[in-house]
């Protein structure tokens, strides 16, 4: 039996007391870190394969199915506010297409050949990285899409939660990040879900910096979206230039990033 699939260490939950469910799911939440950690030389070794790729021109696409797709939507909706980068940069794909990211589409995730022809929609080149994300290493939609991006040159990797799974078989860069037992048997948007969570924030922040999208430790690049990251980016050019609050808005408004305020400042200094 995979390993996601396994039953619980715990029994009859429903007589448990809340504060005795917390402390139980914290404990088993605490196992999810430890294990990422142990794959920190197969993350490093993908992102390595990534950066040249991308710096040419390749994207990175996510597919997954539930949520395993939700998540690689979520963070590769996140790339273009934060680090500033198109929105064809890193795309996430789910099985059923976008109305799953709320509600789930029956059998949408079986169908092997539908991955890959929601990869189509978006036209590919051999610079791309597919990664397939899927807590049970079986989804079909994922497998099958990983094998055709693959037999196509793409770069394929894939998360995974149970090891030698069919799709680890099937890319080139397997991460397997195994959690154990969810609390709740089989509920794999848990401790799965949060694994795969981390990698992919690992994965998507490590590429981005070594593209050039942060600067010291800043986001210089983030989109000014909302009052609070128009603020944050004027303390963020007050910090690097010395200027006023007012002074400092001002330039952030007037150049549209931290990083064309900082270097609009300095190339007038004086």
């Amino acid at each position: 039996m995979r390993i996601t699939e396994t039953s619980s260490h715990y029994e009859n939950l429903e007589k448990m007391e809340v504060i005795e469910l917390l402390q139980h799911i914290n404990a088993e939440d605490h196992k999810v870190a430890p294990a990422v950690k142990e794959k920190i030389s197969a993350i490093s070794a993908l992102v390595d394969q990534i950066v040249p790729r991308m710096r040419e021109g390749g994207r990175l696409f996510y597919i997954g199915a539930g949520t395993s797709g939700r998540l690689g939507v979520l963070d590769a909706s996140e790339c273009p506010p934060t680090y500033g980068v198109p929105h064809d940069w890193v795309i996430g794909l789910i099985a059923g297409g976008d109305k799953a990211i709320r509600k789930a589409v029956e059998n949408a995730e079986d169908d092997p050949e539908m991955a890959w022809k929601d990869i189509l929609g978006y036209g590919f080149s051999e610079l791309d990285t597919v990664i397939g994300i899927a807590a049970s290493g079986t989804t079909p939609y994922v497998i099958g899409g990983v094998k055709t991006a693959r037999e196509k040159g793409l770069l394929t990797a894939c998360i995974t939660c149970n090891p030698d799974s069919p799709l680890a078989k099937a890319v080139e860069y397997p991460i397997e990040v195994v959690v154990g037992p969810e609390f709740v048997t089989g509920s794999t948007r848990m401790k799965s879900g949060t694994a795969q969570k981390l990698v992919l924030n690992m994965i998507s922040t490590t590429v981005m910096i070594k593209l050039g999208r942060v600067k010291g430790n800043k986001m210089v690049d983030m989109q000014l979206s909302n009052s609070k990251l128009v603020d944050r980016a004027t303390k963020m050019v007050m910090e690097a230039t010395g200027l006023d609050y007012a002074v400092a808005n001002e330039l952030v408004l007037s150049q549209g990033s931290v990083r064309n305020a900082t270097e609009y400042y300095y190339k007038n200094k004086g």
